[in-house]
């Protein structure tokens, strides 16, 4: 229970890989504070699982992460975990789609940093954890803004730990290739259907077709690469990108 009376804000936690990585920590005795979409009943439930408060708040605009921070309150950790994705060529591609994807996967990682950076540098402790991607690494077509938001977010990442490099606070990247959540699960069906393969040709061939190991990332492999990034044992760990990707970047 190392992280007692450390409080944790997880963005994007109400399902997929901030779930898991709020799980992780909620185990290590942090006081956590939820944020993400679902059913009210859902979230209710998760709060009392985890013991945790979930603040609603619109990411993709300077109001409502500032709403976020204030409601959470002073945090020592905090994981930028939520974001969304769009497929389409560049010439295709929507402006208002661009536009979202990099005000939630970066900018507002930018702005519940700079929020939560003065209590980090006053207390001399702090976390920052952004969840990036395999595509902070390399690219993929069709995802444009997907790509260019995760690369930044590494450079950003890499920013902030040098300015906070002797101030006890520590900022690093999680880079997962693709993760087993219910969102890929829910895919296979539809790709089975439209390509006319079967289940384990969807897994290895189209969705795996990157990853070496021909595993998916499980949710809570990326929680407890969370957890250590918060271990006094990493506390010289900082500027780093963690691939977590069963291989994919190493190609």
């Amino acid at each position: 229970m190392f992280l007692s009376g450390k409080r944790a804000l997880v963005t994007g936690s109400t399902s997929g890989i901030g779930l898991a990585i709020a799980r992780a920590m909620a185990a290590e005795g942090a006081e956590l504070v939820l944020s993400g979409f679902g059913e009210a009943a859902e979230i209710t439930e998760l709060c009392e699982e985890l013991g945790a408060i979930h603040v609603a708040a619109d990411l993709l605009t300077v109001d409502g992460c500032e709403k976020l921070m204030a409601q959470a309150g002073p945090v020592d950790i905090l994981v930028n975990n939520a974001g969304m994705q769009h497929v389409a060529p560049v010439d295709e591609f929507p402006t208002d789609k661009w536009n979202m994807i990099i005000a939630l996967n970066l900018t507002a990682a930018f702005h519940t940093s700079r929020l939560a950076i003065p209590h980090m540098k006053k207390t001399g402790w702090g976390r920052i954890i952004n969840t990036a991607s395999a595509h902070s690494k390399t690219a993929s077509p069709f995802k444009s803004a997907y790509n260019a938001s995760k690369h930044g977010i590494d450079g950003f990442t890499k920013t902030i730990a040098l300015e906070l490099a002797q101030t006890g606070v520590t900022a690093n990247c999680i880079s997962p290739g693709y993760v087993w959540t219910s969102l890929i699960e829910g895919q296979i069906p539809d790709t089975m259907a439209a390509r006319g393969l079967s289940r384990d040709e969807v897994i290895n061939d189209v969705l795996l077709a990157k990853q070496p190991t021909k595993k998916f990332v499980q949710p809570t492999e990326v929680g407890a690469l969370a957890v250590f990034l918060c271990r006094e044992e990493a506390g010289n760990v900082t500027g780093a990108n963690w691939s977590i990707d069963g291989g994919w970047t190493a190609q």
